[in-house]
């Protein structure tokens, strides 16, 4: 017979994002629920090595459903990626009685997280990033949350450049993947959305769109660039020499990481804490807890780790159908 699991840890690692405390909330209550006692690791797996942590009482996590950010920190550790670190992250383990890690965050994270369990230390995984770009999950935590952020920033620069008659130029985050800025690109009806899964063709993607944007009457004009394209100050610079355009650049940066988590991310996080801590709860440890079809589901973190996911480029379709522009461009 299995020994029951007594206590647990949680923790939040690498960029944070909204959504993340309804996600601590979610385990330090189910926890209590199964009978399992919840300590909060501070600032990641830097604070599994040096001891970092709080116990996660009902007063603690009973306000934190709608903050942003997350109250346990998080931190980058190098000196958990060594031997050595991971040695001190084990005694910590061991020496506060954790029958378990929750790790909440991104590919790093869990990257961290399998090698904590190929040292016997049973580990589950919850993914958070307003990127989406888990490849394993269908969603992440703080994805629509960072999107709604960058809608109102952009529909609130638009009211001023439609003022002035201006092209503009956005860049939203992302990493190295183009979720956040086509979904915002769609709606907010951005003229041009670049994303590094399209190779750029700046006279197709650009100067056409934006030119027969003027034809059809528009007078100013929205390029949305994922940061992994390149600098958006580039392509006003590129727009400026080809068009005679004054455009203003916005970098909207790590504004898009803050405010409260809208209702899908409060939801979405307590579901997946939720469903890490039951599957201590049955003795069931190493899998990264996963959105499939609306659905939770559970996949072990190696396997995890390999998957990758694929922007949907059909959306191009529609973004090109209902934006001001004349008809595509024949290949």
């Amino acid at each position: 017979m299995e020994k029951k699991i007594r206590r647990i840890g949680v923790l939040t690692s690498g960029g944070d994002s909204p959504g993340m405390n309804a996600a601590v909330r979610a385990v330090a209550r189910t926890a209590m629920h199964f009978g399992i006692e919840c300590i909060g690791i501070r600032r990641g797996w830097q604070g599994l090595i040096n001891g970092d942590f709080m116990i996660l009482s009902t007063d603690i996590v009973r306000h934190i459903l709608g903050r942003g950010g997350t109250v346990l920190y998080t931190a980058r550790s190098e000196e958990f990626m060594t031997e050595k670190g991971r040695e001190k992250a084990v005694a910590t383990c061991k020496m506060l009685g954790l029958g378990g890690i929750i790790a909440i965050g991104g590919d790093g994270t869990f990257k961290g997280a399998l090698e904590l369990s190929r040292l016997g230390i049973p580990v589950m995984g919850v993914p958070a990033t307003i990127d989406n770009d888990i490849g394993c999950s269908n969603y992440t935590i703080g994805f629509d949350s960072a999107c709604n952020t960058a809608i109102d920033c952009i529909d609130k620069l638009r009211d001023t450049m439609q003022s002035h008659e201006r092209c503009s130029v956005v860049e939203v985050m992302g990493r190295h993947a183009g979720f956040l800025a086509l979904y915002v690109g769609i709606a907010v009806g951005a003229t041009s959305v670049l994303v590094p899964e399209r190779e750029l063709d700046f006279e197709r993607d650009i100067v056409e769109r934006i030119q027969n944007a003027r034809l059809a009457g528009a007078t100013h004009f929205m390029v949305v660039v994922a940061e992994g394209v390149g600098s958006a100050f580039d392509i006003g610079n590129r727009i400026h020499e080809a068009l005679g355009l004054d455009p203003r650049v916005t970098v909207l940066g790590h504004i898009q990481r803050g405010g409260a988590p809208t209702g899908r991310d409060r939801e979405t996080a307590t579901r997946m804490g939720y469903y890490a801590v039951k599957a201590f709860a049955e003795g069931r440890s190493g899998s990264v807890i996963c959105t499939k079809e609306g659905g939770i589901v559970e996949i072990p973190i190696e396997e995890a780790l390999a998957m990758t996911k694929h922007l949907q480029m059909d959306r191009y379709d529609i973004l090109e159908a209902v934006a001001s522009s004349g008809p595509r461009r024949q290949p």
